[in-house]
């Protein structure tokens, strides 16, 4: 069979990138994959994918993307054209722009929260 893939190959927007605990980034950074976050970012974080923070994490920026799931605290907007989940552990200061939002009990929240269902986040390309 040929010019066919592998099952297993890796598709480039499915990378996973990771920012550990005790690292801390000064400058902004932007992926076309996954980003999961343990560390602190003092600048913009953009994803045409998804953003996951552990509740040590801390962002101090906007940040931009396709989904994120945030336990962590931030300090800036957040643009999210699917969908956005702030766990209990969650700290927001900023304003939110998301399709869908979920917010568990203890989340902390102090801005304002636009929801519209046409895409405000990160451009994801074909």
């Amino acid at each position: 069979m040929l010019n066919k893939s592998p099952k297993n190959e890796i598709s480039q927007n499915s990378a996973l990138n990771m920012i550990g605990l005790g690292t801390v980034i000064k400058g902004d950074l932007s992926s076309d994959g996954d980003l999961r976050i343990d560390g602190k970012i003092e600048g913009k974080v953009i994803s045409k994918s998804k953003i996951a923070m552990g509740a040590g994490a801390e962002i101090k920026g906007d940040v931009n993307a396709r989904s994120a799931d945030i336990s962590g605290k931030i300090e800036g907007d957040i643009i999210i054209s699917e969908t956005l989940f702030l766990r209990s552990s969650a700290k927001i200061n900023g304003n939110i722009s998301s399709s869908k939002l979920v917010i568990e009990s203890g989340a902390e929240f102090n801005g304002n929260c636009n929801m519209n269902s046409k895409s405000t986040g990160a451009k994801i390309s074909d």
